[in-house]
């Protein structure tokens, strides 16, 4: 078994007087799909958050190859290779494919952008996920269908050798022909070695990817194990009552936010 890239250790982060993860661990592999999984308030956003440097975490550790790590900041984040695709996706309608990956991060300067290679490497980095979807790094994003827009999303993170990336429910309002594509992608992803973490609610897409389930149950991370040790009907119990068999809280009633 290989070294987790990304480890959390006894995380805790509150809000003023609410406490929104207890002591939490989380370990995230290179060449897995870890699905994170819980119910709305478990605390999937604000964990994914620290994991981005947009909440300082409280106390615990964050280690990151083995590493401790101060992610203060989603510059501290992105600087180790962390990325983040967030459920609004963050792209430019009035922008092309190109202009969006690059957006922040543009080469060249101000008054004369290096066009031609920021071209070539949206290329490159949608051919290298074997993304033919988007036939044309030049259209205008706003004309894309949602599951191409969620592609260049994802390969906007990769873009820039990123070792972790978190998708936040990338199959949410999908249809059926666009999350196979999506889908596709994340197995790729992994595949390709980077480390990937699904955030999801679709416990089929969560079955068909993932390599290893995480299920957070009020602020607490109940069950970590790998897909196949467990059942759905099991995941679904671990995220709605925080324990399924031998799986989860020794003793549900304690666990509160």
């Amino acid at each position: 078994m290989t070294e987790p890239i990304l480890s959390l250790h006894q995380v805790n982060k509150s809000f003023g007087a609410v406490r929104v993860l207890h002591d939490v661990d989380l370990t995230v592999r290179a060449g897995e799909v870890t699905a994170l999984v819980g119910d709305n308030g478990a605390g999937k956003s604000t964990l994914v958050k620290c994991v981005a440097g947009i909440h300082p975490i409280d106390g615990g550790e964050i280690r990151f190859g083995g590493e401790p790590v101060s992610l203060t900041a989603p510059a501290d984040a992105a600087r180790l290779g962390i990325e983040v695709v967030y459920q609004d996706l963050a792209l430019a309608d009035n922008l092309d494919v190109v202009a969006n990956m690059f957006l922040g991060r543009e080469r060249g300067r101000p008054w004369m952008l290096d066009e031609g290679s920021m071209e070539q490497a949206a290329r490159d980095t949608l051919a290298a996920l074997s993304v033919r979807t988007v036939t044309s790094v030049r259209t205008p994003v706003a004309s894309l269908s949602g599951g191409q827009r969620q592609t260049v999303a994802i390969a906007k993170a990769v873009l820039w050798d990123s070792r972790v990336v978190l998708l936040d429910e990338p199959t949410a309002a999908l249809g059926v022909a666009q999350t196979r594509q999506v889908l596709d992608l994340v197995r790729r992803l992994a595949e390709q070695g980077l480390a990937v973490v699904l955030i999801s609610h679709n416990m089929a897409d969560v079955f068909e990817v993932s390599d290893r389930i995480a299920c957070l149950y009020l602020g607490r991370m109940v069950a970590q194990v790998p897909i196949r040790d467990v059942t759905h009907a099991q995941v679904v119990q671990l995220i709605t009552a925080g324990r399924s068999g031998e799986l989860g809280l020794a003793r549900p009633e304690s666990a509160t936010v």
